[in-house]
This record gives C-alpha cells, structure tokens and sequence, in this order.
C-alpha cells in the first residue's frame, strides 16, 4: 500500500519539479520582456503560481517522509488502524458498508476507502469488532456497529 503511494507522491513531484525548474522560468521571462513589473498581470500570476507550486512540492515532500515512517509493526492487531477493513452495520439505514482505512492520498468515499483523517475514519480508529461508535460528520451523526474487522495484519503480504 505504502509502495502506491510513495510512487504517486514522487511522480507529482517530479511534475512540480519540472514546472518549477523548465516551465515557469519561460513564462517568467516571457512576461518580464513585456515591461513594468509592478503592473505587469502576466508576471505577478507566474510568481504567484510559483509560490503555490513551492508551497505543494513542500507538501508533497513532507507527506513523503511521513509515509516512510510508517511502522508496520506497530500498527495494532485487535483495534482498528491504518490499513485495516471494516464490515459495519449502518443502524439508521439498516444496511451494511464495508470501509478500508487510509491514507489522505488514497481515500476514495466512492471505493469504500476512508481517510483515518476524515470524521468516519477517526471515529473509526482504535474501535474493536463488536463496538457501537456514534460518528458526527457534516451530514448529520452517524452510527454504526462494528460487525468484522480486519486489521493490516491479517491480510495477504501484497496489502502492504
């Protein structure tokens, strides 16, 4: 799972690395032959797009560590953590969901993988099979049944 996603972060680095270092200098002359600086709109959006892109890539290089020091082995056995699955009862709904938990970069609401930032997935964490979890998110509270779980630790090699 980490490989996934040290590769995407690297990959949209290297794209910002290339902006930054080919594409941006171009436009930055380009714009500064056109004259005045200080009221030249071509050349105050490049700057602009400059200081965002430094502020990504700083990002992006930040979150790249973080991955890196991913403790597999510590992540717990019998709670719920990163990289583990969960079968829930929706009690409201009367029906059943199945989450994965996940890194920001990998969560996709659509494909039943959650962020342990988002309010479900930190409502989530350290929860135990069995357990009733009551879970405030921006549509309304939720609450859910933890009917299986399966941490990173039961599941094949390749998860990782």
């Amino acid at each position: 799972m980490t490989i996934q996603i040290k590769k995407k972060l690297e990959e949209e680095i290297k794209v910002l690395e290339y902006e930054l270092k080919n594409d941006l200098p171009k436009e930055l002359k380009k714009a500064a032959a056109l004259g005045d600086l200080s009221e030249n709109a071509e050349y105050q959006s490049a700057k602009q797009r400059q200081e965002i892109l430094n502020a990504k890539l700083a990002h992006l290089r930040k979150r790249l560590a973080e991955i890196a020091l991913i403790n597999f082995d510590k992540l717990p056995t019998d709670r719920a953590s990163y990289g583990s699955t969960l079968v829930l009862y929706d009690t409201q709904k009367g029906t059943e969901v199945t989450y994965k938990l996940v890194s920001v970069e990998e969560s996709d609401h659509e494909q039943g993988l959650i962020s342990t930032t988002s309010p479900i997935g930190k409502g989530l964490l350290n929860r135990q099979e069995g357990d009733t979890v009551k879970i405030s998110t921006p549509g309304g509270v939720k609450e859910f049944e933890i009917l299986k779980l399966t941490t990173i630790h039961d599941q094949p090699e390749n998860a990782q």
